[in-house]
Order: C-alpha cells, then sequence, then structure tokens
C-alpha cells in the first residue's frame, strides 16, 4: 500500500525527518508514537502534501505510485487522506456544503459520477448517525464553534464518506474526553478492512487500546528507533521513551 523509502523532509530549510523507512500493507494498522518535536506531524504533513514539507532524498510509493509531485487534491483522489489533529475553522461555509462539494470533487478526479442532492443527504445522515452527528452540526459553518469533540467527529464523517484507501490520523485522541475517544474510535474501527490501511500518529496508548495497531513504531529525532507490536504501545506508556531513545542512541 505505501512505501516510504529512506525520507528526509526539511521545513523551512531544517531537516525534520532524518532517514525514515516504513513499509504498511493492505489492511494493517500503524502507531508511531514518539515525544514531542520527534518529527509525527511533519510526517503526517508531508504525506498529506502539505506545501512547505520539502522532501530532500529518499521515495514514497502509495500503490506502486511516487507521490512526491503529487498535489494533495491528487493524493485525496487517489485515496490517501488525513484526520488533521486541529480540524480548520472556515466560517461562511455550511457544513453540509463543504462534504458535498469535496466528495463530488473526488468522484470526478476518479471518473465518477458525482452524487446528487438526495443521494448525498442519504448517505451524509446515515454515517452521522453513527458518529451522533446532528442534523444541527451539519447547517453550521465548518467547524466554527466546534467543541474539540465535534470537531474529531466530522474529521472521521469526512474520513467515512471519501472511503480513502490509506488514512493517517495525525493525534486524533488530542482533547477528547473518553465518550468522545469511543465515538471517534468506533467511526474509525468500522473503516477498517482488508483494502484499507491506517497509520495513526499519537502519545499515549489510550487510544491504542480502542484502534489496535498491527504495529507499533517509535519516532524520536526524525527516525524510527524501534518498532513492535502491540505490546510496544503498553510498554511506552509504563516506562516512557527515555529508556528506548537511550539504547537506540
Amino acid at each position: 500500500m505505501l512505501t516510504i523509502d529512506d525520507i528526509h523532509v526539511a521545513v523551512n530549510g531544517k531537516e525534520i525527518i532524518k532517514g525514515l523507512t516504513l513499509a504498511i500493507r493492505p489492511g494493517e494498522t500503524h502507531a508511531v508514537m514518539g515525544p514531542n518535536g520527534s518529527g509525527k506531524s511533519t510526517l503526517s504533513y508531508f504525506l498529506a502534501g502539505r506545501e512547505g514539507y520539502e522532501l530532500t532524498a529518499g521515495r514514497v510509493l502509495f500503490r506502486g505510485e511516487d507521490v512526491a509531485g503529487l498535489s494533495p487534491d491528487q493524493r485525496v483522489a487517489r485515496g490517501m487522506f488525513l484526520a488533521m489533529q486541529y480540524p480548520v475553522e472556515i466560517p461562511g461555509v455550511a457544513t453540509m456544503t463543504f462534504l458535498r462539494t469535496a466528495l463530488n470533487a473526488q468522484r470526478r478526479a476518479r471518473g465518477e459520477k458525482e452524487l446528487d442532492a438526495s443521494s448525498f443527504l442519504k448517505l451524509v445522515r446515515k454515517h452521522a448517525a453513527e458518529l451522533n452527528i446532528s442534523d444541527d452540526m451539519l447547517k453550521r459553518p465548518l467547524n466554527a464553534g466546534f467543541s474539540g469533540g465535534e470537531k474529531k467527529r466530522l474529521e472521521i464523517l469526512q474520513m467515512t464518506l471519501f472511503a480513502p484507501l490509506f488514512a493517517v490520523l495525525d493525534e486524533t485522541d488530542s482533547g477528547l474526553d473518553i465518550d468522545a475517544l469511543k465515538l471517534v474510535a468506533d467511526g474509525v474501527n468500522r473503516m477498517k478492512s482488508p483494502e484499507r490501511s491506517l497509520l495513526v500518529i499519537t502519545h499515549y496508548q489510550r487510544l491504542l487500546s480502542h484502534i489496535v495497531p498491527d504495529h507499533v513504531h517509535v519516532l524520536a529525532g526524525g527516525r524510527i528507533v524501534k518498532s513492535g507490536g502491540k505490546e510496544l504501545a503498553l510498554e511506552l506508556e509504563a516506562r516512557g521513551y527515555d529508556h528506548i531513545i537511550k539504547a537506540a542512541a
């Protein structure tokens, strides 16, 4: 699905990712954990194609295609998705309008027929109900005045509608209480399939109790310094990062 081959990524001329290699197969869920400043968000933004995140060495292949030259919308059209840590507020744009416009833009890019208003409304309401998103939320401006939990649930609704083949969840648990965390995790778990892969970026093991990973990686200093199974997240929760980082130095 996704092959990251010894990438180096710079932001404003400063190298943040310093030789990262990772392979994610279809159907797998990988978790990346690490201390602040380790490069986790840089990795997510780079994979999404955010401007200013420069690949200086290495390559990234998505389903065999080099994505380095693709714009964010081209990556999305090919099946990539980023659930952001801090979803953007867009006052003046109704959430429902945004969702329909974005979804139909993707469908056009893929050569698929656009959804009419009736079909789209039926689809949105079905998935919104699963995430406890009300019609009132869908009518409000995108993320404007939303709580942290509402923003994250809306991100997962977008992911559900767009049905990506590969999704990056950048600290999706940030700012969520226990109930909101479970709702969001349930929404993510409903998306799991043999054809879809997930990359979950988080500080804490609590999210991984709900979205259980196949593989866990520790990122420090722009490199993966240790990989393991889901038990590695429990070790990090109990002992922290220092002992692993020191052992890898």
